[in-house]
């Protein structure tokens, strides 16, 4: 992993190019036309990017978001008609899981949805980590122990919104299946009703058991909306963060401390610098 980095690289950029680079063989398998590749390509750099969609002009972004409907709705409509035993690939999952019910325009969404996890949310994660242990050097620890500890300060779904399917009351208030729900992760994670030092970033908390039980930590949702890849991205992460650190020092240098907040929270702009151990 470390000898994909240059000795310098500015994030969180870097690390949405990293997931994206190590994992697109998941979302399309090699062989795939290239020119479906270079769409891909061009989502990642044009939407996925922290800011990358206020950097584009209007007209920009709205050719990208018809291009990339039109040529996804036709290569899943090729996968469907080869319909392989075996996927072998997301775009496989996506195209042939479905019922003859589903629209095509949907199961783009579905895949878009599986790129941005992937390119946008384990790049941001690892960036978050990345930051949080460089800046705190004396923190040394288990990188699981990191990646638990950056989820839970800057959770990169930092807002999750459920519409219910029946009326309810929730301290008081009465809401329908007309109202959205919005549960807010980062204010739950910083609750000292929930947490000791609260604000801190302290990786040690997560060797007690307890933590890793605390129903009140859900970077990745809760219940039967909990993602379903969220141990494998906290693993993926980890995995990651422990290849960069085992044979690096770094040096983090960030002009701002704020996160970039839009749809997900990713880290403020900072530059990483890599000294070799030893």
């Amino acid at each position: 992993m470390a000898a994909h980095l240059p000795s310098a690289s500015d994030w969180p950029d870097t690390g949405n190019r990293l997931a994206y680079r190590f994992l697109s063989p998941v979302l399309l398998a090699p062989g795939s036309p290239p020119e479906l590749r270079r769409l891909l390509d061009r989502i990642v750099e044009q939407a996925v990017l922290a800011n990358a969609r206020s950097r584009q002009p209007r007209w920009r972004r709205m050719l990208l978001q018809f291009n990339t409907t039109l040529r996804l709705s036709k290569a899943i409509e090729a996968r469907q008609a080869l319909a392989r035993e075996q996927p072998i690939d997301l775009l496989d999952v996506v195209a042939c899981s479905s019922g003859p019910e589903q629209r095509v325009d949907e199961l783009v969404e579905v895949f878009l949805s599986f790129l941005f996890a992937i390119a946008g949310s384990v790049g941001f994660v690892l960036g978050w980590s990345l930051y949080l242990a460089g800046t705190h050097p004396d923190r040394e620890t288990p990188p699981e122990w990191m990646v638990q500890e950056a989820l839970r300060l800057w959770p990169v779904a930092w807002q999750l919104g459920r519409h219910p399917t029946k009326d309810h009351e929730i301290s008081g208030v009465s809401v329908g299946a007309a109202d959205e729900v919005v549960v807010c992760p980062y204010l739950v994670h910083r609750n000292p009703q929930y947490w000791s030092e609260p604000t801190s970033f302290q990786p040690q908390r997560w060797s007690s058991p307890d933590a890793w039980r605390n129903p009140a930590f859900i970077p990745f949702g809760y219940g039967p909306h909990r993602c379903i890849a969220a141990d494998l991205s906290s693993q993926l992460v980890s995995a990651m963060l422990g290849a960069i650190l085992r044979s690096n020092m770094l040096s983090i240098e960030a002009h701002e401390t704020r996160p970039t907040v839009a749809a997900a929270m990713a880290p403020p702009p900072f530059r990483m610098t890599l000294r070799p151990r030893g």
